[in-house]
């Protein structure tokens, strides 16, 4: 045997690399990720038809808040999504998604508040005092 072919049949064992392998889920977890997920479609669909709530805050704020658990039902039994799988970084980047989706939409619904009230002003109830109208009839050209 050549120098050459003793070191190609060597061992090639743990090197210091581990494999981490994520879940990819049972037929009961696909299960009870999709009864989960028919439950948190039905409630809202059955709030907003039954017109449950009066005020459309209320409404906006449960439908929001139901959105959010279905999210999160689907990253864990579909996406098997967890803090053990890919050594942590797929729930990192999950989070720092969530943070980053979570300042442009602030900041998109901040922005366009201002903008209606910056530009719209005459929508904002307020009082003209009676003098100063009848000063800008007269002195206008």
């Amino acid at each position: 045997m050549s120098a050459h072919s003793e070191h190609s049949t060597h061992d090639h064992g743990d090197h210091g690399h581990q494999e981490i392998h994520a879940d990819h889920g049972s037929v009961k977890s696909y299960v009870t990720g999709f009864v989960l997920s028919v439950i948190l479609t039905a409630i809202p669909f059955w709030l907003v038809m039954g017109n449950v709530f009066e005020n459309s805050n209320v409404a906006a704020f449960t439908l929001l808040g139901i959105a959010a658990v279905q999210i999160i039902v689907h990253m864990i039994y579909f996406l098997h999504m967890n803090t053990k799988s890919e050594g942590g970084w797929s729930m990192l980047a999950m989070l720092f998604t969530v943070m980053v989706v979570g300042i442009v939409l602030s900041g998109s619904l901040w922005v366009m508040y201002h903008m209606n009230h910056n530009m719209m002003p005459h929508l904002t109830q307020e009082v003209v005092p009676a003098s100063f109208s009848e000063a800008s009839k007269t002195s206008a050209p």
